[in-house]
């Protein structure tokens, strides 16, 4: 089995075991996106730079003991999500330039418990559809068949995990947004309400 096939449970637990490091698994995760990414086109932005230096801190942090089960797991972020010093578009020239000052929480909560940040994820523009066909920057394919949608609004997030190009991605999610393209790439839609 490869590496990017592999679940976030199974990546996890190989970490913890000192099997792989998270530098190798997000040279994999990125070997993965230049390998199909053109064809699928699930990124706006892809950070092959900031993973691997966030991968090489949590080897530091995994040597020291300090740990958790997502210290080095590379995943993908929809890019509606702010991210503190990497560009969030929405995918929408309105903000194609822009560059946040501050994280999401959530980013910040994934941030802190080391997770490795592969790039951001496309979706229709302003999470306004369900398809990822009306994005600024272009359509998201389905992985299983790049002649049909992943779904949106959070498509390219679905299409990301589907095709091995990080062990989890967020989404976000007011009418269907992740439930209907988790479905459509065949992957698990997880919604959390707090």
């Amino acid at each position: 089995m490869e590496l990017h096939e592999l679940t976030l449970t199974q990546v996890s637990a190989k970490l913890a075991a000192g099997e792989i490091s998270s530098v190798e698994l997000t040279q994999a995760s990125l070997a993965q996106i230049a390998a199909h990414e053109p064809q699928v086109h699930a990124f706006v932005t892809v950070d092959a730079e900031g993973a691997l230096k966030a991968a090489a801190d949590a080897d530091a942090l995994r040597k020291a003991g300090k740990a958790g089960p997502l210290t080095g797991v590379p995943i993908a972020l929809k890019d509606n999500l702010s991210t503190r010093g990497l560009r969030t578009t929405c995918s929408s020239k309105m903000l194609e330039p822009y560059v946040p000052p501050f994280d999401a929480t959530v980013v910040a909560k994934l941030r802190a418990a080391g997770a490795v940040f592969v790039g951001k994820t496309n979706l229709d523009e302003f999470a306004m559809g369900s398809s990822t066909e009306n994005s600024a920057f272009g359509v998201t394919h389905n992985p299983w068949n790049l002649d049909r949608v992943p779904g949106g609004s959070s498509g390219g997030s679905a299409a990301a995990a589907a095709a091995g190009f990080g062990f989890g991605a967020l989404g976000s999610d007011t009418g269907g947004s992740i439930r209907q393209p988790a479905s459509l790439v065949g992957v698990v839609g997880l919604i959390v309400v707090k």
